[in-house]
């Protein structure tokens, strides 16, 4: 099943799509996009667009596991994204994802204007990495208690 991750931002928001088999996440892009319910379209139609059978939205917990503000904005996103959708929408812990992304970055010596333009394209397929990761090792425990 192609799978869709989303890191949510309130300027920019980063998009990353799977393969049918699960297996190779890849960066799709930026949407640039202030406007809440614009943004919630916009994504819902790039969920159709990429024929997806399930969204992950990233939930950037404090590092104490916490909710804080941004964290309520991403789980308010992706409501709104589940009720403009029929498609099943996910909230998937997030903390790291972007030192990752910029860490990923700095070894590819992206710097500037490009940096800023990607690194939340980075950070959602960091977020779908994790998660499919998370699924191949559930389904093979799950295989090893048949």
């Amino acid at each position: 099943m192609k799978i869709m991750a989303v890191d949510y931002g309130d300027a920019r928001t980063g998009i990353a799509v799977c393969d049918r088999t699960e297996f190779l996440a890849s960066p799709v892009g930026t949407i640039e996009e202030k406007d809440f319910d614009r943004l919630v379209e916009k994504v819902a139609y790039m969920a159709q667009q990429y024929e997806v059978g399930e969204i992950v939205v990233g939930l950037p917990l404090n590092m104490n596991g916490s909710k804080g503000p941004r964290a309520q904005k991403s789980e308010l996103f992706a409501n709104a994204l589940n009720q403009a959708t029929d498609i099943p929408v996910n909230m998937w812990d997030e903390r790291s994802t972007t030192v990752t992304a910029a860490g990923i970055l700095n070894e590819t010596d992206v710097r500037g204007k490009k940096r800023k333009k990607v690194i939340d394209t980075v950070a959602a397929t960091v977020i779908l990495e994790a998660y499919l990761e998370f699924r191949r090792k559930r389904k093979s425990r799950e295989q090893s208690q048949q």
